[in-house]
């Protein structure tokens, strides 16, 4: 499975903790680390490391970057402006096919939001990959 974790927003949320220059998934919210390196230890929990793709806009890229070392640079989408959610994973998804092809599901997950059951949410997703690849058909998640 390959997970592409969207890591945009405008920054008005949570103001004034968050702005647009540092939003929300930015900041160390719950614990040591911000909430984007939290949905990155997650995301592992899913796949690995080569599978996990980020996308963002290009005024938060450096700070992703500093953020999750472990990532190459190719697996940073950087879009150039906002354009909001569907668009961000419309472009992650053309990013992806050129790279893994259509056979492999794709799981697109927030960088914002804060899952107290990690173990269930991957194996949520997990089991969602597994019906969307048996089903051929989108699979969507409700999380409380």
């Amino acid at each position: 499975m390959i997970v592409v974790i969207i890591a945009g927003g405008s920054g008005t949320r949570l103001w004034p903790l968050s702005v647009p220059e540092y939003p929300k998934h930015l900041l160390n919210i719950v614990g040591k680390n911000s909430l984007l390196q939290n949905t990155f230890e997650r995301a592992k929990r899913i796949t690995s490391v080569d599978k996990i793709y980020i996308s963002t806009e290009a005024s938060h890229s450096e700070h992703v970057i500093k953020q999750l070392p472990e990532l190459k640079s190719d697996q940073i989408i950087i879009e150039p402006a906002r354009r909001d959610t569907m668009p961000c994973i419309s472009n992650a998804l053309q990013f992806i096919s050129s790279r893994h092809g259509d056979e492999e599901p794709i799981a697109s997950i927030h960088a914002d939001h804060h899952i107290r059951d990690v173990k269930g949410f991957a194996e949520a997703i997990k089991r969602a990959g597994k019906i969307s690849e048996k089903h051929n058909r989108i699979t969507l998640l409700g999380m409380e």
